[in-house]
């Protein structure tokens, strides 16, 4: 078959190559891969540090074209939703069924394909919170993959929602996606007019974290699941100790020990089917174009997903 491989000769870096069948054991079913959706992080690590020939991939979607053959797991022809910790760009996939959420009728498998990595940790990264009605939500990068997952479904259990972003032509994205309060620019501190946060979601790092620290209410907790300007950051603990305060390292991975893939994709895919989210795929290419849509993920040349077909559709 034909997979996405690391390939240091190629401009990119990303090249399609062949390499071997999967192998399905009993308890795996066999996927063809019809799309799947880039995130900045596998993107970045596969261009930058990841050795040559090795497979990138988390978010996939597709049709099951064989049933584990224990019988678990969604049927021959389903069509499903998933996502591995690599080697999802390509053609044929061996996966066990926990990993998997079969997709209603009315969610096609691009829209599906742009859910798994960043809709899961906002999933996760909310439920940090377990009433979020009424509740003050600060999202930092909110225009990013994960943010714009955020706030809807912030918005959609109750919460008031504060979005932070960088970039002023991303404004009236957030402002489409319902949020209360627009905070535009590198500094954070406008935002503590709309706190403070019961709940803040932050993936800047650096200045940003220190500054959301000290925004939140007694109680609160501050999400971190990212650090796109900085990993280093330094904080006056005196804005933090208001009373309960808590500063949460969430990496889906872990989360994911708790609540297999499987759940939260039937979540999320059901709002899909529903109209209550919205998969905001920004670019829809063939896979064949994998570099050269990397390079403008990286860049930060659109907001949004990017969905990559493996298959034609018919």
């Amino acid at each position: 078959m034909k997979a996405v491989v690391v390939d240091h000769a190629q401009a990119g870096r990303l090249a399609i190559a062949e390499v071997a069948d999967p192998t399905p054991e009993p308890s795996q079913a066999l996927i063809r891969v019809h799309a799947f959706s880039l995130n900045r992080g596998e993107v970045r690590s596969a261009i930058d540090t990841a050795p040559e020939r090795f497979r990138p991939g988390w978010d996939f979607a597709g049709v099951v074209e064989r049933a584990a053959l224990d019988g678990s797991g969604p049927k021959t022809g389903a069509r499903v939703v998933g996502m591995v910790p690599a080697g999802a760009w390509c053609e044929l996939l061996a996966v066990a069924p926990v990993v998997l959420a079969e997709l209603p009728d009315s969610v096609d498998l691009l829209a599906a394909s742009a859910l798994p990595v960043a809709g899961l940790t906002a999933h996760h990264a909310l439920k940090k919170r377990p009433k979020l009605e009424g509740a003050r939500v600060l999202i930092t990068g909110a225009s990013g993959g994960v943010g714009v997952f955020a706030i809807q479904l912030a918005k959609r259990a109750g919460a008031k929602v504060a979005a932070a972003i960088r970039n002023p032509a991303n404004e009236p994205l957030v402002r489409r996606l319902g949020v209360e309060t627009a905070v535009v620019g590198s500094d954070l501190a406008s935002a503590g007019a709309a706190g403070p946060f019961d709940l803040i979601l932050e993936s800047v790092g650096g200045e940003t974290l220190g500054t959301a620290l000290s925004m939140l209410a007694p109680g609160g907790t501050c999400v971190v699941f990212g650090a796109s300007q900085s990993s280093v950051t330094t904080f006056d603990a005196r804005g933090f100790r208001v009373g309960g305060t808590s500063l949460y390292g969430l990496y889906l991975g872990y989360e994911l020990q708790f609540e297999p893939p499987g759940v939260g994709l039937a979540h999320l895919t059901g709002l899909v089917a529903a109209g209550e989210l919205d998969p905001m795929i920004e670019v829809t290419a063939p896979w064949t174009d994998v570099a050269h849509v990397a390079a403008d993920l990286i860049g930060r040349r659109f907001v949004g997903k990017a969905v990559l077909q493996v298959k034609p559709p018919t």
